[in-house]
């Protein structure tokens, strides 16, 4: 069982940080007022405004943040301010002990997905995948389920998914049972050989990406394949896939039949369909959590992430 880090109260202190790209400070600046309005009060990391090329400063002061906001008694919680690229550049120096003996609420996703596999992986806590600041939350689409989803913060509360909330197609049929772990294809499949690569083992396996065409989400989810990961899991979640339509190939298998080549003949549940990953609205899991996937009702249960 992972560690689930401690719910939040009106009143405390949220760290902001960028641990990938440079963040868009105008939407960042827009998205402070939702903090406003759910009681939280915040402190920026010190390289979020940096700028050293594609990324929110050096390996050396975004990791420094990181590491200055699990050490910090002063902060219950860290949410990051965007992705982009570059949480792999640090991962083989961040200290997961540290966070392992202060675990805490720490929330993001898409180039996020390298952190959350080290800490599911190395610090043994639960982390939350869920739309970012800058990213998603200061913008005018930011959607009235978003927000809701901040309030699994609060109090511990499982969480259902049916249909209701988005049309969900079962690719495969079945009912799982075990941890959801996952994320960002993208990023799941670069970290295949490295010490981060995903522990899909018994586990329920979420992936979602954004702008990728339907051959190179056939690469990923090849890799993934080769690797093991793809018989080791229980189940899949599949998340949103914004612009997957293909551009540079004229003649391509659509990502459904992708889909269907890799999950669907595995004998595992595996549901299409969920407003997980780039999309508004974006439903916001706990990765390292107990979760029940059952393809034939179609329907994700999810225990909570927080004590």
């Amino acid at each position: 069982m992972k560690i689930r880090p401690k719910r939040l109260q009106k009143g405390d202190t949220i760290g902001i940080i960028a641990p990938s790209s440079p963040p868009n400070l105008k939407q960042l600046n827009n998205s402070l007022a939702f903090l406003d309005e759910l009681g939280l009060s915040y402190q920026m990391g010190k390289s979020v405004e940096n700028v050293y090329g594609y990324l929110a400063g050096n390996d050396e002061d975004r990791l420094e943040d990181l590491h200055e906001m699990f050490a910090n008694p002063d902060i219950a919680g860290i949410i990051c301010a965007g992705g982009g690229y570059g949480s792999a550049r640090y991962t083989d120096k961040i200290d997961f002990q540290l966070m392992n003996e202060h675990p805490k609420i720490f929330w993001g996703y898409s180039d996020i997905t390298f952190l959350h596999t080290g800490m599911n992986l190395y610090s043994n806590i639960v982390t939350f995948h869920g739309p970012m600041l800058a990213s998603d939350v200061g913008k005018s689409t930011f959607s009235d389920l978003s927000r809701k989803m901040f309030q699994q913060l609060f109090e511990p509360m499982e969480l259902h998914y049916t249909s209701a909330i988005s049309p969900l197609t079962s690719v495969s049929g079945g009912v799982a049972r075990g941890e959801l772990t996952g994320g960002n294809l993208s990023l799941l499949a670069s970290g295949i050989g490295t010490k981060y690569e995903v522990d899909t083992r018994d586990k329920i396996l979420l992936i979602e990406d954004i702008g990728e065409e339907p051959y190179r989400v056939d690469g990923m989810l090849n890799q993934l394949r080769q690797a093991g990961k793809l018989d080791e899991a229980a189940g899949f979640v599949i998340g949103d896939f914004n612009d997957a339509e293909p551009k540079k190939r004229k003649v391509s298998l659509s990502l459904d039949e992708v889909l269907d080549h890799y999950l669907g003949g595995l004998g595992k549940p595996a549901v299409k369909g969920f407003n997980i990953g780039h999309c508004e609205p974006h439903f916001a899991v706990p990765l390292g959590a107990e979760a029940q996937l059952d393809a034939e009702n179609l329907s994700l249960i999810i225990l909570p992430g927080v004590e």
